[in-house]
C-alpha cells in the first residue's frame, strides 16, 4: 500500500502533466476531502498507508480534476471571505476578485439600517455575507436564474441567514421595487465571441453567469441606467466589471447623472471595480 505522502506527491505530479494550477494545494485538498479530513491534518499522518477503499474514490476526484472541472465543485463548497458555502454549477465560482469587491463595499458608510440590492447573486456570496456582517441592513438579493436562487437559498440556510435575505428572481431590476442605499453587483462581463477562449475551469461556471453580450458590457450598462430609478438620493453604486471595461463605463455613468466616480484595481493591478453616486 502507498503512504499517504506517497499519493499526494503521485497526485501533484499528475496534476502539473495536465495542468492544473496550485497542483500540491489542489492534491491536498482532494486527498483530504476522500479522507472526510482537513488538508492540515494531512501533515500529521505522512506514513500512513491507504487501503484500496480509500483510494477508489480519490481516483474519480484526481481525473474529474485534471480534466477541468474546478477544485470547488468536487469538494462541494468554497470559502468566500471567512464563510463556507455550497458551490456547484448552479452558479459562479467565487473568486478572489469578488472578495476585494467585498472588501470595497463594507467600507462605504451607509445608514444605521441600509437597504442594499445585490443584482446577480449567483450563490449568493455578495448579499450573505453582508448580511452577516451589516445585521441591521435590509437586504434583498435578485437574479435571472431560478437555478441560482436556489443555491443562494441553500446557502442562506446553511449560514442561517435565511430572514435577513430576501430573494427574488428578476431580469437585472424589472421585479425590484422601492429605492436602495447601495447597490452591488457582479454580472456578467464576458464578450460573447470569447467564451469559447475561457480555461477549462472556467467553462463549467453557467453560461448566463458569464457572457455580457457582443461587446461584454451591454449587461452592466442596462444597470447603470435601471439603477437610476432605485437609488437614493446619495445611493451608491458598486460594480465588478471587466479589466478592459473601466474607462468605457465610467464615462457612461458620468453620462447618466452619476458623480463621485472612482475606479479600484484588483489583486493583479486591473482596473477592475467601480464605485459612483447618483444623483
Amino acid at each position: 500500500m502507498k503512504s499517504l505522502l506517497e499519493v499526494l506527491q503521485a497526485t501533484t505530479d499528475y496534476f502539473s502533466r495536465h495542468g492544473v494550477e496550485s497542483p500540491r494545494l489542489n492534491a491536498e485538498h482532494l486527498v483530504a476531502h476522500a479522507l472526510g479530513k482537513k488538508r492540515l491534518d494531512l501533515y500529521l499522518e505522512f506514513d500512513r498507508p491507504l487501503s484500496e477503499p480509500e483510494l477508489a474514490p480519490l481516483r474519480e476526484l484526481v481525473r474529474k480534476r485534471a480534466s477541468g472541472t474546478p477544485l470547488q465543485h468536487l469538494l462541494g463548497t468554497v470559502e468566500f471571505h471567512g464563510r463556507v458555502f455550497t458551490c456547484d454549477a448552479r452558479g459562479l465560482v467565487p473568486r478572489p476578485e469578488t472578495e476585494q469587491l467585498m472588501e470595497l463595499v463594507l467600507r462605504e458608510s451607509l445608514p444605521g439600517e441600509p437597504r442594499i440590492l445585490d443584482v446577480g447573486t449567483g450563490s449568493g456570496v455578495i448579499a450573505l455575507t453582508l448580511a452577516a456582517e451589516r445585521p441591521q441592513a435590509v437586504i434583498t438579493a435578485v437574479d435571472i436564474s431560478p437555478d441560482a436562487l436556489a443555491l443562494a437559498r441553500e446557502n442562506a440556510a446553511r449560514l442561517g441567514l435565511e430572514e435577513k435575505v430576501h430573494f427574488l428572481q428578476s431580469d437585472l431590476l424589472a421585479g425590484v421595487e422601492g429605492a436602495f442605499d447601495l447597490i452591488v453587483a457582479n454580472l456578467p462581463y464576458i464578450a460573447a465571441g470569447e467564451i469559447t477562449t475561457l480555461s477549462r475551469e472556467v467553462k463549467h461556471d453557467p453560461v448566463l453567469a458569464l457572457e455580457g453580450g457582443i461587446v461584454g458590457s451591454e449587461i452592466i450598462e442596462r444597470l447603470i441606467v435601471q439603477a437610476r430609478g432605485h437609488l437614493k438620493k446619495g445611493g451608491r453604486l458598486a460594480l465588478e466589471i471587466g479589466h478592459d471595461q473601466s474607462a468605457q463605463l465610467a464615462a457612461e455613468l458620468e453620462r447618466q447623472n452619476y458623480r463621485d466616480i472612482r475606479s479600484e484595481v484588483d489583486y493583479q493591478g486591473a482596473l477592475r471595480f467601480l464605485l459612483a453616486t447618483y444623483g
